[in-house]
């Protein structure tokens, strides 16, 4: 049974004539009068009563012929969700994302996407990078949300956000009324950093800094999340540098100044297998670009004023 053999019984049954079901079908009546035969003698059950004056269905025609319709209905929106999904319009997205990302771009980026994209379903997973990466390589997430480096060579890193980072200190820090500071005056402090397995992209770019800066930063403490860090800080217990995005938190007990005299930032990149084509990821990953570019114009508008 082929589904064009429900679309003849579905007109002969709606019409209850050959002849017009015939020209509504666009064929002639006798092809259609044997394709009925042989639907009815496939499923070894008459369905049409024929006589020479009318057509009737019989019980089980009528029972066959809502089946029909329903089975028609499913193929038809089966078919559409194929097509869909091939154009990227509906689908499911499994994404991995480390927590400093919710404090930038992320729930825009999230807000936009599901507005834009309401039949694609979006599934979120806190991860960190080590894990994300793990996860890519398992096919249990799509992409990833995470601060470069990134090792394998089979993922795609396309950057989405470029942010400056800042200092953050004690609001009874020596330096806390000043607007900027160089980084070098920072070199007898505490510090309070991601452990590098647990955050390499920010740990790098701060060891970095200040190795150009021109001393070694003493790590006093090493928490696993941006949150504590920043209470840590906000607790005196030593300076750290953060992402911009983070400057809004603890602002009574924080106080956040850019960096003179240095060019440091943390990329926030979007992470992809290079071997998967995915209409849906593409959709996601433009967008999370032309987000990005919009917190990146935030931020320089912040750092002029």
């Amino acid at each position: 049974m082929e589904l064009r053999h429900l679309k003849y019984f579905i007109a002969v049954a709606e019409e209850l004539h050959f002849g017009r079901a015939a020209e509504r079908l666009h064929m002639a009546q006798p092809p259609l009068s044997q394709q009925i035969k042989n639907l009815e003698d496939e499923l070894g059950v008459l369905l049409l009563a024929r006589t020479k004056r009318k057509v009737e269905l019989t019980p089980a025609g009528r029972l066959f012929l809502d089946e029909a319709r329903l089975t028609l209905i499913q193929a038809e929106r089966a078919q559409r969700i194929a097509v869909e999904a091939d154009h990227g319009v509906r689908g499911h997205l499994r994404i991995g994302f480390v927590t400093s990302a919710c404090y930038s771009i992320l729930p825009g980026l999230i807000r936009r996407f599901r507005k834009e994209n309401p039949l694609i379903d979006l599934e979120l997973m806190e991860m960190t990078p080590s894990r994300q990466i793990a996860a890519m390589e398992e096919g249990s997430i799509d992409a990833g949300i995470l601060r470069p480096p990134v090792g394998p060579s089979c993922l795609r890193v396309k950057t989405m956000l470029e942010e400056p980072m800042v200092a953050a200190l004690p609001v009874d820090h020596r330096k806390a009324d000043q607007k900027s500071i160089n980084l070098k005056t920072l070199a007898g402090d505490a510090f309070i950093l991601f452990p590098r397995h647990h955050g390499p992209g920010i740990f790098d770019v701060v060891m970095k800094a200040c190795h150009e800066a021109g001393f070694t930063p003493s790590v006093s403490y090493s928490p696993n999340e941006m949150q504590t860090i920043l209470a840590y800080v906000a607790a005196g217990m030593g300076v750290s540098l953060v992402p911009q995005s983070l400057s809004g938190f603890h602002q009574h007990s924080i106080v956040y100044q850019s960096l003179r005299g240095s060019r440091v930032r943390v990329e926030l990149a979007l992470i992809s297998r290079r071997s998967e084509e995915n209409p849906i990821l593409d959709l996601f990953s433009a967008l999370g670009s032309e987000v990005g570019m919009e917190y990146a114009s935030q931020f320089q508008k912040t750092l002029t004023q």
